[in-house]
């Protein structure tokens, strides 16, 4: 038997990729997790062969979820999936403990290759994030303004996008509205602007607001991203 954990907040989300996993893997058993607490209460009190997680997860970022879940199972795979671009979270999640970086555009075919990859030890690095990393090594490719943030200033950097207030955001992320507002002066300094309207129009251009939903069992394995 192999245990799946699906950590993702959209319902939809979860019951399709519970199907594919179920269709392709004779001997896959899917649990599901709908926000980061529910995600770490299930790695502490089960035992399960990879987790598949979200990047943006309501109340802490799928980051925040991935350092803890790394502390507390360090060999367990886990295989991040988002909405957003590789070269925006790809390698900074690698680095953070993920076995594989996956955008939620591709397709199902390169999916169960990522999946299958983790289940036997591996790791999964699409073409598009290794051609990417491989520039970043070289130094040949230009670095975004907000790779120089901390994971938790590109989390309130993302819901700033995102319209969010700062009151808002600290209840979000349980934090003090001070602290939400420090955080944002340092968002503004490293990134060399000035108004939260520039921050929310950086977030909106580089695609770090939008979710869309995972490939469903029956999406064209040609449609790859």
């Amino acid at each position: 038997m192999t245990r799946i954990l699906i950590a993702d907040d959209h319902p939809v989300v979860r019951r399709g990729v519970t199907e594919i996993l179920t269709r392709q893997l004779k001997d896959a058993v899917c649990g599901e997790a709908e926000s980061a607490q529910q995600a770490l209460q299930q790695v502490q009190q089960k035992k399960w062969d990879l987790v598949i997680l979200d990047v943006t997860m309501p109340g802490r970022s799928g980051i925040d979820v991935l350092h803890e879940i790394k502390t507390a199972q360090p060999n367990l795979p886990v295989l991040v999936v988002s909405v957003h671009p590789e070269q925006q979270y790809g390698k900074r999640v690698l680095q953070s403990g993920a076995s594989g970086y996956l955008n939620k555009g591709t397709s199902s075919d390169e999916f169960l290759k990522a999946v299958k990859k983790l289940l036997a030890g591996g790791k999964y690095v699409s073409p598009t994030l290794a051609e990417w990393l491989a520039g970043d090594l070289s130094g040949d490719q230009k670095r975004p303004l907000h790779e120089s943030l901390s994971d938790r200033e590109l989390e309130v950097l993302r819901m700033i996008g995102s319209g969010e207030t700062i009151s808002k955001i600290a209840d979000d992320l349980r934090l003090g509205v001070t602290t939400v507002s420090t955080y944002r002066a340092r968002i503004l300094k490293k990134m060399g602007m000035t108004t939260t309207a520039q921050l929310m129009h950086y977030a909106l251009v580089n695609g770090l607001t939008a979710k869309t939903p995972f490939p469903s069992p029956e999406q064209p394995s040609d449609t790859g991203g």
